[in-house]
Formats: C-alpha cells, structure tokens, sequence
C-alpha cells in the first residue's frame, strides 16, 4: 500500500489516495507504463529468458544474428557486456553509437558471492580464462572475476564448467540483484563479529535469479558481513548488513542503505534497525521489494536506491519496510563501533582463529591471468589450503596456512610477482577496466596503475603512511575515486601544447569510516597521464613537509591551501 504524500491538499488526502509525478514511474503507486527503452525493453521480456536463446539459438548462429535489444540489453543478466572495439580512442566514447564501440567479444562477469572459492573453482576460472578468453582475467572491487574475449560460441560451454563446479553469472550484471560482497576471513577471522557465510547462501540460494526481483530499476548491490574491519565498505553499497552486537550481546546486523558512488555520491543511511542472523534473507527482500516498487524508473542516472532513500529519509524508508513489507517492527540496535584510519584490507599475514594464517597478496590492480590463477592454486595446494578468497579491494587471500608453511607460501606468492609485504602504493592502488575494453571509458587505467605503482615505488621508496590512489576510465566511479586519498576520474585535458591528451581531474581527501567524506574537488586541479607521476609525487612530498604527527593524509587535505594541492 503506498505511502501518502504531505504536499497533497487536505481535501485530496480526504478524498482519494495522493499520486506523485507520473513521471517516476513508480509500481507501487500504480505507474506501470515504461517510460524509457530499457524499461520498455524489461517489460518486453524478462532479462532471465535470454539465457535459453543464448544456447540455443545465438551460440550456434553467430554473433550476427542477435538481437539487439538482448545484445545491449538482457545480456547483462548473464554478466555479458560486448568489450570496446581496440583503436577507439577516449574522445569518441560520448559520440559513437553503441554498435559503432562494441567488438564481436565479452566481458564475462563471474559472480563469487562473498569471495569465496574452492581450488577447483579457481582452476576452472583458471582454465576457462587461458582457453576461451586469451588468458586475461581481472579481480574486481566486487569481489568479482572478469573475463575477456570470449566468443558468443563459447558461452553455453563456459556456463556449463562454471556450473559444474557452482559458480554461476546469473545476475553477475544488469538491473538485478548482483554479486553478495562478504568478508573474505568469514568463519576464520579471530576477531568477527559472526560468520556472515550462511545468509550471503541463504539470500543467493533464495533471491537470486528469481523472477520476483529481476526487474529493478537499476543495478542492486548488497553486502553481508560480520568483519570487524568492515572490509566490504558498507558505505556506499546499496543495502548493507554491518556485523554488531545487539542489546543483550548477541551478535546480529545494522542496517544500511541507499550508498553509491557514480555521479551523485551518497553515503548509505542507517536505519537504526537490529536485524537477527534469521532474518536477513526476509530483510533484504523487503529492502529489495521496495526498490522494486517505490524505485524512480523515468531516469536512468536517477533510478538508483540512494535517491528514493535520499527523498523519503531513513525513518520513512523503515516504516514503510516494517508496515508494509516485513510486517513486524524490528527493535532498535547499536552503530557499527569504528575506529579512525582503519586499514579495510586483509593484506599480509595473519593469526585465523584456529591456529593456522592467512595471506593476503597483492595482484597489481587486479589485472591477473589465468595462468596466474593456476599458479595461485598450485601454491594454495602445495601449502595444505583448499581455499582461496577474492576482496573488495582487488587483491586476494590464500586461507588455512599452518605456521610452519608461511614463509615457503609467501616466497611463493612473491616470486609470482603477488606482494604479501607491498608498499603503500601496491598494496592501495585500484583500477577500473578502463579503455583497453570498457565502452564507456575515456581513458586507459590498468596498465596506467600498475606503471604509476612502480614509478612512485622509484621515488618514494620509504613512503610510509597508508595512501589510497584509485584510477578510474570516466565518471562512473567504478573504482570509487570519491572515497579514496587521491582519486583520478578520467577525461581528456589538454597539454602545453594545446592537444587534448589522456589525463585526470583529482579528487583529494576522500575516505569512509569515522572520517566519511567525499574527496575535495579543487577548481582546475587536472593532470595530464603523462604527468601523472609528477603530480601525485609532488602532492605527497607536501604531505610529508606539512603534516602534524600523525595526521592522515585526508585530514591534511582538509586543511591545506589549494596553492599545495596543486
């Protein structure tokens, strides 16, 4: 039942329910009609549907032959997007149709909800990537694994091994519920609040591919973690079950929703709320119905969660969950308890709770391979662990080390170029696609971010605070630029000479935690590619000049004068 307006008239209140702008198109409020072409698109048939002609129909006749509507469109539920076409450069992005951009190749996205993998799973990654994707392969911010050059010939072949083995990428992409971060230590971490494991399976085993939620207004992006270190960022996700214990000490989840980053940065909102470990599949299906049937479906950069929660409010957002959709209230519960400059990641070696170590290492940027993968398995095996973990922050963590097998692993990790001890900037730098095969990208990232590690390994060698340095090819944040130290959003710029080259605008001082801000934007502050090095050189220098003891660097930006941001 929708909820009523306060700007109606009391007359029209007492008289009939108040409807809001036809133009949101809001479900609940009876506005069923699409408003834009992939609305009409997903009202024409279900993204789910397109798996079955996929097999049977454009696997076997060629890329030619696929619908355009499923190619740009309902592909995404299966985690397919065509790649950019290689020799497009950045300033064509904005002005090419999208059949002008794409290639006759994918990105696979495979879906590894919480992280979590099995060497055999690795391995099938692994050898999927070397036979049908050129041997390329990049860990996401998503926890995710993305592969490259595959062929609309090989996809019903690649479903099945994946499948073989459960791992799936249903709903990897699209308006749909997509991939559960979760802590990568879940169940082994000394110091979790609980092992989130059994609901990230209940909510996928339950939710996920499921008619019911196919059919959001946008993508939907949930995390479900009990780490102490709140890995997951749950920030700026769009629904989060933060780990805590509740009023009589038993463990359980705050609630958080409405985070993304993108054009129109927003934190996510507290809802007060104490969800019990039982509840969380129930939860999240109600938060996820509500997107479903409240979210705005006019606009395509205004049909996020983060705007409806931004309109209603926190308080609004809860009633309406608790009334209309779960139907009991849930009690009141204690904030997540942060502390300041808190590391998120899991890099290096460390206690588990049973005795054994875990080692995080660090791939650069996450741009991996499958012959890497292979090797990372080998060594997970040849050291007693059957259980590997992908971050949130691209890197990697290798479970169940006993004490006397850490050294031999971590050799082996580092003799794989794979750093379990990095520097500040290996261990903290991330990288979107960018344009070598992202159709929305304007400038080149990846290798950009491996060079700019080295280069400033170079130069400053004994770097030694915490620094956070995320490329990202266009404005769409997928690295979350405006939440790092220093954050590159892509874009064309133009040199000493007058030509427009490859470059970035900065953003300085972003962070999440007790410190939550969005990076400071300062009028002009540009850098070409190629001065890229200089300039982030020659910002940390200020720091290391400026700084009082112990300041962070975000808190000098804070305080700075532009003239030394500069």
């Amino acid at each position: 039942m929708p909820v009523e307006s306060s700007t109606q008239s009391s007359t029209d209140s007492q008289t009939k329910r108040p409807r809001p702008r036809r133009g949101e198109g809001q479900w609940a409020l009876g506005y069923r009609e699409p408003l834009n072409k992939n609305e009409e698109n997903k009202k024409n048939d279900d993204g789910l549907n397109v798996r079955r002609r996929i097999i049977d129909i454009y696997s076997k006749t060629g890329f030619d032959t696929i619908d355009p509507a499923d190619l740009r469109g309902r592909f995404r539920w299966f985690g397919l997007y065509t790649q950019r076409a290689p020799g497009i450069d950045g300033g064509r992005t904005a002005v090419l149709e999208p059949e002008d951009l794409e290639d006759r190749y994918f990105m696979l996205r495979i879906r590894i909800d919480g992280g979590q993998l099995n060497l055999e799973q690795l391995r099938t990654i692994a050898e999927i990537s070397t036979t049908y994707g050129r041997d390329v392969a990049d860990v996401t911010d998503r926890q995710n694994v993305q592969l490259h050059w595959i062929r609309i010939e090989d996809v019903p072949e690649i479903w099945e091994r994946l499948e073989a083995v459960g791992l799936s990428t249903t709903e990897a992409c699209g308006d749909a519920p997509r991939v559960i971060l979760g802590c990568p230590l879940a169940g082994v971490a000394a110091d979790e609040v609980l092992d989130a494991t059994p609901q990230i399976e209940q909510v996928y085993t339950e939710h996920i591919g499921s008619p019911e939620f196919s059919n959001l207004p946008r993508k939907y992006k949930s995390s479900i973690s009990g780490c102490s270190h709140y890995c997951t960022n749950h920030e700026v996700n769009d629904i989060s079950f933060v780990g805590v214990s509740g009023p009589d000490g038993t463990p359980g989840y705050d609630v958080w929703v409405g985070g993304a980053l993108s054009t129109n940065p927003m934190f996510g909102q507290r809802l007060g709320a104490f969800v019990r470990p039982d509840q969380v599949s129930q939860v999240w299906a109600g938060v996820t119905a509500i997107f479903r049937d409240y979210g705005y479906r006019r606009l395509r950069h205004r049909a996020r969660l983060k705007f409806l929660l931004k309109d209603w409010g926190a308080a609004k957002f809860r009633e309406v969950l608790e009334k209309e959709y779960l139907g009991f209230s849930l009690p009141d519960g204690p904030e997540p308890p942060m502390e300041p400059n808190m590391r998120r990641d899991h890099v290096g070696v460390h206690p588990q709770r049973d005795g054994n170590y875990y080692i995080g290492f660090t791939p650069r940027v996450g741009r991996v391979s499958g012959r890497t993968l292979a090797h990372i398995a080998d060594i997970a095996e040849a050291h007693g662990s059957n259980r590997v973990r992908t971050t949130a922050d691209q890197k990697m963590v290798l479970l169940d080390v006993a004490p006397e097998q850490i050294e031999s692993a971590t050799t082996a990790l580092e003799n794989a170029d794979l750093e379990v001890n990095p520097s500040s900037f290996r261990r903290q730098t991330m990288a979107c696609t960018g344009i070598e095969f992202c159709k929305l990208a304007i400038v080149e990232t990846k290798q950009r971010g491996a060079d700019l590690i080295a280069e400033l390994e170079r130069r400053l060698p004994d770097f030694p605070e915490p620094i956070t340095v995320n490329l990202n090819g266009c404005p769409n944040s997928c690295a979350r630029i405006q939440v790092a130290d220093i954050g590159l959003k892509g874009q064309l710029v133009t040199d000493a000479n007058g030509q427009q080259v490859e470059g970035y605008q900065v953003h300085l001082g972003g962070g999440m935690g007790l410190n939550a801000r969005f990076g400071r934007k300062v009028r002009g502050l540009k850098t070409t590619a190629e001065e890229l090095p200089d300039y982030v050189e020659r910002v940390l220098r200020r720091f290391l000049d400026q700084r009082a003891d112990g300041e962070a660097f975000a808190t000098w930006v804070t305080r700075a004068e532009e003239a030394d941001l500069k």
